[in-house]
């Protein structure tokens, strides 16, 4: 087994703690999901936010998913002017057979914008 990076970005529609909590599921679960992995694959996971969201941690969402015993934090995107906003972004250390061109990264929602080149 390998050690590989996941990345993954969802937009969110507001500041608000349950849209926070559901995104961040919906992100968490598509990642493993489309890479077929599970939670015992998961190393690791760095959760960023842009700074207009605050409502809620997303590393909570994923201790709801399952993840109580995966090393998780969270941290605020750098405040880049015209940057896209509401946008929660992840960086999943996991273990994999699979090699880099064969991981999918995720982005989701008005996140698909960020990753044009990347297939659906």
């Amino acid at each position: 087994m390998a050690v590989r990076a996941v990345r993954g970005a969802i937009q969110v529609d507001a500041d608000t703690r349950q849209e926070i909590l559901d995104r961040s599921a919906e992100l968490v679960t598509a990642v493993l999901q489309r890479n077929g992995l599970t939670s015992d694959d998961v190393i690791s996971i760095l959760f960023t936010a842009t700074p207009d969201l605050t409502a809620e941690f997303p590393a909570y969402a994923a201790r709801l998913l399952g993840l109580t015993d995966v090393p998780l934090m969270c941290a605020t995107e750098i405040a880049v002017p015209g940057a896209m906003p509401r946008v929660l972004r992840l960086l999943a250390h996991v273990d994999t057979p699979r090699n880099r061109a064969e991981l999918r990264h995720v982005y989701l929602r008005g996140a698909a914008a960020l990753r044009t080149d990347l297939p659906r």
